[in-house]
């Protein structure tokens, strides 16, 4: 019983991935086309030239593994509340730093 409750809800995480990432695809295509209003082109910042949402999350992964990699060099009985404490500290320093980035990249695009 509890094996078919996992595989059903990979098998609908699975359709609902799909449909989000064909519906997000289908919306990139129209506005590269034009065929949408100009109000929506705003709703994507790759349009307007603003740093890619990867940059993000690769820098924000990046800290975790710092955090991670830090934990295990940090001694044994405190190795736990350093990684919990570098894995926020980190992230959040990723996501400030693309920040910047961002900006940085929105004016030099002039938007």
């Amino acid at each position: 019983m509890e094996s078919a409750v996992i595989v059903a809800i990979v098998f609908v995480s699975f359709i609902m991935l799909t449909k989000i990432l064909v519906d997000a695809k289908t919306r990139h295509k129209l506005i590269d086309k034009g065929m949408v209003d100009e109000k929506v082109k705003f709703l994507y910042p790759y349009q307007l030239g603003i740093a890619p949402a990867a940059l993000k999350w690769g820098m924000v992964l990046i800290g975790l593994g710092l955090a991670i990699l830090l934990g295990q060099v940090v001694p044994h009985h405190i190795s736990e509340e350093v990684t919990f404490a570098c894995m926020f500290l980190f992230a959040g320093l990723g996501m400030i730093i693309y920040y910047f980035i961002a900006k940085n990249m929105a004016e030099k695009s002039g938007k």
